[in-house]
């Protein structure tokens, strides 16, 4: 069987989430799939990243560059040409003029339900990308059992076409103990000890307004660190942060503003030190289809407060301090717990590098193979 798979998202200069998941997902599956007699077809973009250039005679690389609109012209038209077996996008959209065989993995429908945290025109076409991938896709894959009912009950997807399928973490990011690397990581990005951390995207879902509002009331000495590059409508969080300028000008102290750091995005290098040295990781998202930051934090051996909604407690299971997302005073006292208590750290760190061997690129490979089989016989 011929297998398409768009590898667009592999090529981006700053990885993300789901940059992440269709890299780690491809290197997992694509030795798998030629193990299986499979021949595999990829589609970029842009010039094919090194790690991605397998040397097998069953992967061809098709290095397909366009300006604009390149899902539904350029690669439409190489899809049309020469059709594959079946077509999978791992983190992107079917081309729409594309009614072949296909297989689409989607992520969340976030958007449904914080429409004010995208802008318009991203929106729309969130809107249509998702209910299209539903709808074209011959098989669906949903990264968590909450995305799957979103799909089933606000796109009106049928229950027996979602596969959900986990992903799994990067194998790279494991407890950093060496304190000279910590230290460099730390000193690179203007961070003192001890600091609570938030790693992702600075963006309105990801709750950071009322997370910086409730590390305000917190009192604790620890440094805040926002760690991730500026998302779309991310001035309001910068803008709370220049409001706590006079916070503590009453008390004589300096303002809780100049212990919030920002560092921009962090190099993937940097991000096993960066999570392994905090004391905790913050991340009371609203709305999340996966939450790799949970996994990341618990890889790396640190403890981890996150929301009671959406994803996020399927994810964290057993091994993360749950709060009420949208309960500014909650968030607050979780963050105080985390400081203060070494044991209740030590009890979710323990926990969280359990939990966090559930979550295997390999299975996801195969569980993958697996769907996309699934269509080409449906």
């Amino acid at each position: 069987m011929i297998i398409g798979i768009d590898a667009s998202r592999t090529s981006t200069g700053q990885r993300t989430g789901t940059e992440g998941y269709a890299t780690f997902l491809l290197q997992a599956l694509i030795p798998l799939a030629v193990a299986q007699k499979h021949q595999i077809r990829l589609y970029f973009n842009q010039t094919p990243p090194p790690e991605l250039f397998f040397d097998l005679l069953q992967v061809e690389h098709v290095a397909i560059p366009f300006p604009r609109l390149w899902t539904h012209l350029r690669l439409a038209a190489e899809l049309h040409r020469r059709p594959p077996d079946v077509f999978f996008t791992p983190a992107h959209v079917i081309p729409f003029s594309y009614f072949g065989s296909s297989v689409a993995t989607i992520h969340d429908l976030g958007y449904h339900h914080f429409p004010e945290a995208h802008p318009k025109l991203q929106l729309a076409y969130l809107r249509w990308s998702t209910r299209h991938n539903g709808r074209r896709a011959r098989r669906i894959i949903a990264d968590s059992a909450a995305t799957k009912q979103d799909l089933i009950r606000l796109d009106s997807i049928p229950a027996g076409k979602i596969d959900v399928i986990y992903p799994g973490v990067d194998p790279a990011l494991q407890p950093v103990t060496d304190e000279g690397m910590m230290t460099a990581v730390r000193h690179k990005h203007h961070i003192t000890s001890p600091y609570l951390l938030y790693l992702s995207t600075l963006q309105p879902r990801k709750n950071l307004v009322r997370l910086i509002q409730a590390y305000a009331a917190s009192g604790l000495p620890h440094q805040l660190v926002l760690a991730g590059k500026p998302g779309w409508l991310s001035a309001p969080i910068m803008d709370t942060i220049s409001n706590l300028q006079s916070f503590d000008s009453a008390q004589d102290k300096p303002p809780v503003s100049n212990k919030i750091i920002v560092t921009g995005f962090i190099d993937e290098n940097d991000k096993a030190a960066l999570l392994s040295g905090a004391t905790a990781v913050l991340y009371p998202s609203l709305y999340e289809g996966f939450g790799f930051p949970v996994l990341e934090a618990q890889a790396c051996g640190t403890a981890v407060l996150t929301a009671t909604t959406s994803s996020l407690p399927e994810v964290a299971g057993d091994a993360a301090l749950l709060v009420d997302p949208l309960d500014t005073t909650a968030i607050t006292q979780g963050m105080q717990a985390l400081a203060n208590d070494a044991s209740l750290r030590q009890n979710l760190v323990q926990r969280g590098l359990a939990n966090v061997k559930k979550f295997s690129w390999a299975e996801t490979a195969v569980q993958v193979l697996q769907t996309i089989e699934k269509a080409a016989h449906d």
